[in-house]
């Protein structure tokens, strides 16, 4: 019976929140699936888009439970608070567990949504014709 107890222990999945362990932005970001590579996290904080506590950060920048974050995201803001730490990614769920969206944060992402859903798209299929480069100009040169 002592045997078969070792194996009966849930080993842990790689891919749930770490306790207590050093975790870097650019990995936590991916992990928490904000970005889909590691390197488009890592590129994002090198522009300055992702801070951590209101302070621009860099890649390497350990991050600590408790955290806030305020991310960029195209035209999209998100600030989150960070509730736990992963260097894995995992499923969606268990990257909503790792934090938590502050709620203005959420309020201004839904309206910036409906404003641009309601904005005219300019749909461009392929190179310009001469005629439509040479109205252009004219447009831009005050012709």
């Amino acid at each position: 019976m002592f045997v078969f107890q070792r194996f009966l222990k849930k080993i842990p999945s790689s891919a749930t929140p770490l306790q207590h362990e050093k975790c870097r932005i650019d990995k936590w970001l991916f992990a928490a699936r904000f970005f889909k590579t590691r390197s488009l996290a890592a590129e994002a904080i090198e522009k300055g888009r992702v801070q951590v506590n209101g302070v621009r950060a860099k890649s390497s920048k350990t991050l600590n439970e408790g955290d806030r974050l305020d991310i960029r995201i195209g035209e999209y803001r998100y600030h989150v608070n960070v509730l736990a730490l992963s260097n894995r990614r995992g499923s969606a769920a268990v990257a909503q567990m790792l934090y938590q969206e502050t709620e203005e944060s959420r309020i201004a992402r839904q309206e910036l949504t409906e404003i641009l859903r309601m904005q005219p798209r300019l749909e461009v299929r392929g190179r310009p014709t001469k005629r439509v480069r040479r109205n252009l100009q004219r447009l831009i040169n005050g012709e």
